[in-house]
């Protein structure tokens, strides 16, 4: 084995994160590392990547006993990891995020920016992005900071390679070229460790399973020999059936119509994300819209929510028109977006949990230019509960969550504010099985009381089973509109292609 974790225990205050476990990576071989938010997958890799230090037990490289004393010293002995959460400097270019702290010398000392150029070039031909290496990542979407993020780490001599969540933000195609990537490098011996909440894919690169629950591993096998079924029961201890919340449809009254809405592309004033859709939103119903990357489904719900000017069209809540309106006119008249990146658009960093929570919704609170402490708090506390946050109080610092716990924040705080709409964008990207379940249960039972829901996803298991209503857009057009049940998965593939127009409801 290449590297080991020998009966490794950490321990944060009164949090056991791992509990005793042995772990091992082979030469050669990706080893896929299943689990739920806060099972203890990311602090095991902070371990092994040197970032964290075991309590008790240790870790062994090539079978001998080895300190890793920082993330530097790990990378000096060969292990590298792709963190989950970006960690680039946005207002410096591709090519200083690759070099930062490892920049390449002349004979004489100073910087050789030709040959970081260079470099910089060939490793983004090798993951077949077409990207100037001087643009500063700021200007990047999201997808292609996560290249950049790959990018580091394969400039590396890496003998092992973590990926927390390396395709979070990527599309299709980036998947597979990304998945061309790492077959070269355990041909050449690189040992892998891949943690991913898509579950499917995973399994297709991996050649072991490793599963964490509650921060002990409770399975072992190699990939050939298991499922996703196997999977999901060993990380939750449920059937995956039970993932996706059952129930009825019970639309009321219309609360939002588009008209024709049409949006320019923000990053391309030359192309239209969104080309003249019109939709009708009905109390207690939840309405999907499925797209691949590119599709307009972001943009879409940016208009919606008023980050985007719209560049005609109409978009009318509860009989109001509100094309001209700000973001926090159209927070307080009931419409509010959950941003699909939760990181940069979501959460304060330096705020607590409960101050994240109340945020959006602050002015309810206000009596006579102060804050009232004392609702305030109430209901963020009810909140919590309500949305079942995994936390220590409402004081916690919101890096203390997980991924599927920030998520949960990010909707409660929205859900704060009191909508009569609530825009969704991507909400379970990045969270695992369980973290899903809930947010699709919190999705159905808000719907249950009057709210009106509207979300994007581009998995397509959500899509066929959490809405009432999916729509289909590709290129920023609707191309198939139908309800649960009348689509199965092959059909979503071939409508979203854009290439036929799928069903359409009356």
């Amino acid at each position: 084995m290449t590297l080991r974790a020998r009966e490794v225990t950490k321990v944060y205050g009164g949090t056991h994160a791992l509990k005793g476990v042995d772990f091992a990576v082979a030469p050669g071989r990706v080893t896929a590392l299943f689990g739920e938010n806060g099972a203890g997958k990311s602090t095991l890799m902070k371990i092994l990547a040197g970032i964290e230090q075991p309590t008790t037990g240790h870790v062994e490289l090539d079978g001998r006993p080895v300190r890793l004393a920082s993330s530097r010293d790990a990378a000096d002995q060969g292990i590298a990891i792709i963190h989950q959460e970006l960690s680039l400097c946005p207002n410096l270019s591709i090519t200083d995020n690759l070099f930062l702290a490892r920049e390449l010398r002349t004979p004489f000392g100073a910087v050789d920016r030709t040959a970081q150029r260079e470099r910089t070039l060939a490793v983004l031909r090798t993951l077949e992005e077409e990207l100037d290496p001087d643009t500063p990542v700021a200007d990047l979407r999201l997808g292609q900071q996560q290249i950049v993020e790959i990018a580091r780490a394969l400039l590396q001599d890496t003998r092992v390679l973590i990926m927390d969540e390396p395709t979070s933000a990527l599309t299709a195609p980036e998947v597979e070229v990304l998945f061309k990537v790492i077959r070269d490098l355990t041909s050449r011996g690189v040992a892998v460790v891949y943690i991913s909440h898509h579950l499917d894919e995973a399994l297709d690169i991996a050649d072991d399973v490793v599963v964490l629950r509650d921060g002990t591993l409770v399975a072992t096998a190699q990939a050939a020999e298991v499922d996703l079924r196997w999977i999901v029961e060993q990380m939750v201890g449920r059937d995956q059936d039970t993932l996706f919340p059952d129930r009825d449809s019970q639309a009321g009254e219309p609360v939002l119509d588009l008209r024709d809405l049409i949006v320019i592309d923000p990053a391309n004033p030359d192309r239209l994300a969104v080309g003249g859709v019109s939709l009708t939103l009905r109390a207690g119903e939840i309405v999907g819209v499925y797209g691949l990357m590119g599709s307009g489904r972001t943009e879409l719900l940016e208009a919606l929510a008023g980050r985007i000017p719209p560049a005609s069209g109409e978009i009318v809540l509860a009989g109001e028109p509100l094309t001209r309106a700000g973001i926090r006119d159209r927070i307080r008249r009931g419409l509010i977006l959950v941003p699909e990146d939760r990181q940069r658009d979501g959460l304060v960093q330096t705020m607590t949990v409960g101050e994240n929570l109340s945020l959006a919704g602050l002015y309810q609170y206000v009596r006579r230019l102060f804050v009232s402490a004392a609702r305030e708090g109430a209901a963020v506390r009810r909140v919590i509960t309500d949305i079942t946050v995994k936390t220590s109080g409402a004081k916690a610092a919101i890096g203390s969550l997980s991924g599927g716990n920030q998520q949960k924040v990010v909707i409660g705080k929205a859900l704060l504010t009191g909508p009569r709409v609530l825009l969704l964008d991507e909400p379970s990207r990045g969270v695992d099985v369980g973290a899903k379940a809930d947010i699709f249960q919190l999705m159905a039972a808000q719907a249950r009381r009057g709210l009106a829901v509207l979300f994007t996803t581009s998995e397509a298991e959500e899509a066929l089973h959490i809405p009432d209503r999916l729509l289909v857009l590709a290129r920023g057009a609707v191309v198939g509109e139908y309800r649960r049940g009348e689509i199965d998965r092959e059909e979503l593939m071939r409508v979203s292609d854009g290439a036929t127009n799928g069903g359409a409801l009356r």
